[in-house]
């Protein structure tokens, strides 16, 4: 049984990331890798919502590539957005830290391409998943009348 509550508190939160974002994207000076950090925050916690929308707890990481291994273990389709998770991995470590990162609008465009593909992704297989269950629901309803 999939768990919808819960898992639409971690999209909330996801989408606040991915439209921080956005918005960022009108600042001069361009704040390119807080940018690029509200994407891999956005769709690592598309990844977490779907592990709790699958009833599993979210592991307390930030790897993109780990996360997506996990939740292929619910559906393989997964791996259709792991370069994705790859290129989005290390913007949630390295932007904290004051350190030389050598990004530029490309890799920005880039990452809100990514998130925006992780989400669409995320929320397709999850209205997939409550369909097939409504339909499962449905057939049982229907057997037992």
């Amino acid at each position: 049984m999939v768990n919808i509550e819960e898992a639409q508190k971690w999209q909330k939160l996801a989408d606040m990331d991915l439209k921080t974002a956005e918005y960022l994207k009108n600042m001069k000076p361009l704040p390119i890798e807080i940018i690029c950090y509200h994407c891999q925050q956005s769709a690592e916690k598309y990844l977490k919502g779907y592990l709790v929308f699958r009833g599993t707890a979210p592991p307390k990481m930030h790897d993109l590539d780990e996360l997506c291994k996990l939740c292929s273990k619910y559906s393989i389709k997964f791996n259709s957005i792991a370069d994705q998770c790859s290129d989005l991995t290390a913007y949630g470590v390295q932007p904290r830290y004051p350190t030389e990162l050598i990004l530029d609008e490309e890799d920005m465009c880039q990452a809100l391409k990514s998130a925006n593909e992780v989400k669409d992704f995320v929320v397709a297989i999850m209205q997939e998943k409550m369909e097939q269950e409504k339909n499962s629901l449905n057939q049982n309803h229907k057997i037992k009348e």
